[in-house]
């Protein structure tokens, strides 16, 4: 994908993130992946161990503890998808044309939906998504935490039924653990 082409897309991420955002969240439902990063420590780090000698595990291990660390943080509860992911977004020609899925739609910690800048978007992409949406350090390494999370717990569970998510799930791993982010 060229770089024109993925910030275009990043674009259109950032403007559908953004809207579902916008949305009043009084008296909506609980999203399943909008709790705090913290939730998922017990089933990342019990993914981990069944990734030592695919992945690097103390290399994902240190990301891990780092983007824990930096707390829930105090964004209010918003819309949040729960799931942009390759398979759910479609482009055409380089341009955001739907978004599906909203099996886990509801409201909580939108940091969830930050994840498609390490599963989808390219280095270049990331930081116009990260940009057009005025994300703040702390939050950036959240959604880098959800990202790897989901990943690594996706990898050995997908990793013989489903070849294109584990293909993912490694594509992300590796991206959460790249310099730069």
């Amino acid at each position: 994908m060229s770089t024109g082409v993925d910030e275009e897309l990043a674009r259109g991420l950032a403007g559908f993130v953004a809207a579902l955002r916008a949305v009043d969240p009084a008296g909506g439902p609980e999203s399943g992946r909008g709790q705090a990063l913290v939730t998922r420590d017990e089933p990342t780090r019990a993914a981990l161990a069944q990734l030592d000698g695919e992945i690097d595990v103390a290399g994902a291990a240190r990301v891990w503890a780092d983007c824990l660390a930096v707390g829930p943080g105090d964004a209010a509860p918003a819309w949040c998808h729960g799931d942009l992911s390759p398979g759910n977004v479609l482009v055409r020609d380089g341009r955001l044309r739907a978004v599906i899925d909203f099996g886990g739609i509801g409201v909580g910690d939108p940091t969830v939906d930050l994840v498609v800048a390490w599963n989808l978007l390219s280095p270049a992409g990331r930081e116009v998504f990260r940009a057009e949406l005025a994300v703040d350090d702390a939050t950036w390494e959240r959604g880098r935490g959800w990202a790897l999370s989901i990943a690594l717990i996706q990898l050995p569970y997908y990793r013989t039924s489903n070849p294109a998510l584990a293909a993912n799930a490694r594509h992300t791993i590796s991206e959460a653990l790249s310099p730069g982010r």
